[in-house]
């Protein structure tokens, strides 16, 4: 066998197209999430980790969030669409354009598919810089109905069958075809061009070109994957299996890279998430896209994060959310029931419990009172509350944005503050408190009687 030339690029073809009806919903199959990321998402992002570096997405016609989201996911990648659904080579010569002329090798992947890592991608490729002019991923398992067969000689590749067109005899092979295949460069257009359609569905078959290519006698790859690895995702039960399975990848992640995970069943990760070392997490946490937790910090039980950044040393929660942009900085703390949004906490500054900050810098060592809020939006703009370092505002106070609170200022409890309070200033802000002496019996007397009145009626 005559080797590929090691500078040969690699080019990946996904096949997305298909409205997905078993997932009854509006939403195209492969823009179902899995760990916070689209399926597509993650299958652009593996191929594009195993080396490829033109990517062409095959999708149904008129798809715009599709076509967003590939272009979220891989920039300046290809869209074709598949007007006619002839077949999985039908589908990949959609993107003829991308695969004319280029000399590339060839990686098929499929938008459903999220479970399968780079490294499989990688392995699969590999074969063809040995010489295969196609390798297809496979698996063993008992129960092999409904998959196409791999069919062998010893070590030889003959074909691959589909289910409905296979035999007796071919139906009892247990080495499935995982649907993914890999491509020689000097060999991938002319064997995709000469699969026909003679057979019980009148389709296009992918697998097809293993029999071509054992007839024009090149060599052909088998390269073996676990059959969970590389199951597709065709309705919602199979998504939470595929949402399982990448969680266990995360939390075992998370566990080796240093973070300790009290319960790591309890805690749902991002594809994205970033934990420190000695980082701490309780149970039932859930972090959303975006969310950075740096060394040491402490995630107490029942906190919600959606992109926000922990710096050293934070604490928060119990009963925590934060989203939208906030910040923690330095040894900051928040505590159980506090929100916060677009905000940004300086170093040692504490919020301990019951209080919202939107739209908000607190600075360092700064203390926020239990029930404080800053009502930052007022029907149409949202705005933003700053207090200064040092600043302390008094519990069940009411900052009405736009509104800046000096440093050393302090803020008397119950307060609604409407304007700028200077540095080291303190300021006050509620009804004046009225006291009548001896009236408290008498008044508790007058209510009592009422209650035995509405009694007897």
């Amino acid at each position: 066998m005559t080797a590929s030339p090691p500078s040969r690029s690699l080019t990946a073809i996904v096949l997305a197209a298909g409205k997905g009806t078993r997932m009854r919903s509006d939403l195209p199959k492969v823009l179902h999430k899995v760990a916070g990321r689209t399926m597509l998402g993650h299958v652009l992002a593996a191929v594009r980790s195993a080396g490829a570096t033109r990517i062409g997405v095959v999708a149904e016609p008129g798809r715009a969030d599709v076509a967003a989201e590939i272009e979220r996911q891989a920039p300046g990648a290809g869209v074709f669409p598949q007007v006619e659904r002839l077949g999985t080579a039908h589908a990949v010569l959609a993107a003829r354009p991308l695969l004319a002329g280029t000399g590339d090798d060839v990686i098929v992947a499929f938008g459903d598919t999220p479970l399968v890592t780079p490294e499989t991608f990688a392995r699969l490729r590999a074969p063809l810089s040995e010489g295969a002019a196609v390798a297809v991923l496979a698996f063993t398992t008992d129960t092999p109905t409904g998959y196409g067969r791999v069919l062998t000689v010893g070590e030889r590749v003959l074909a691959i069958r589909e289910e409905k067109d296979a035999s007796e005899a071919e139906r009892r092979v247990c080495l499935c075809n995982a649907g993914l295949m890999a491509l020689s460069g000097d060999h991938a257009l002319a064997l995709l061009e000469r699969i026909g359609n003679a057979n019980a569905a009148g389709e296009y078959y992918l697998p097809d070109a293993v029999a071509l290519a054992v007839a024009d006698g090149l060599s052909v790859a088998v390269v073996p994957v676990e059959e969970a690895e590389a199951q597709g995702v065709n309705d919602r039960v199979q998504l939470a299996a595929a949402e399982a399975v990448v969680q266990g990848r995360l939390r075992r992640a998370a566990l080796l890279g240093g973070a300790t995970l009290v319960a790591p069943e309890t805690v749902f990760l991002s594809h994205d998430t970033v934990l420190g070392r000695d980082v701490t997490v309780e149970p039932h946490v859930v972090f959303g896209p975006g969310v950075v937790v740096a060394d040491g910090c402490t995630v107490r039980a029942y906190a919600h994060l959606t992109e926000v950044r922990l710096e050293a040393g934070v604490k928060i929660g119990p009963f925590v959310r934060m989203r939208g942009g906030a910040v923690l900085e330095t040894g900051a703390e928040i505590g159980n029931f506090v929100e916060l949004k677009n905000a940004r906490m300086g170093p040692g500054a504490k919020a301990a419990h019951l209080t919202y900050l939107g739209d908000a810098e607190i600075g360092a060592k700064a203390n926020v009172g239990a029930g404080t809020i800053t009502c930052n939006y007022d029907g149409v703009f949202k705005h933003r509350t700053t207090i200064g370092a040092g600043a302390f505002i008094g519990s069940n106070s009411a900052l009405v944005a736009p509104v800046s609170i000096g440093a050393g200022a302090t803020v008397g409890a119950g307060s609604v503050i409407t304007k700028d309070v200077p540095e080291g200033a303190l300021a006050v802000a509620r009804g004046h408190q009225l006291t009548k002496p001896g009236q408290a019996a008498a008044m508790r007397a007058r209510l009592q009687a009422l209650k035995e009145r509405r009694k007897g009626g």
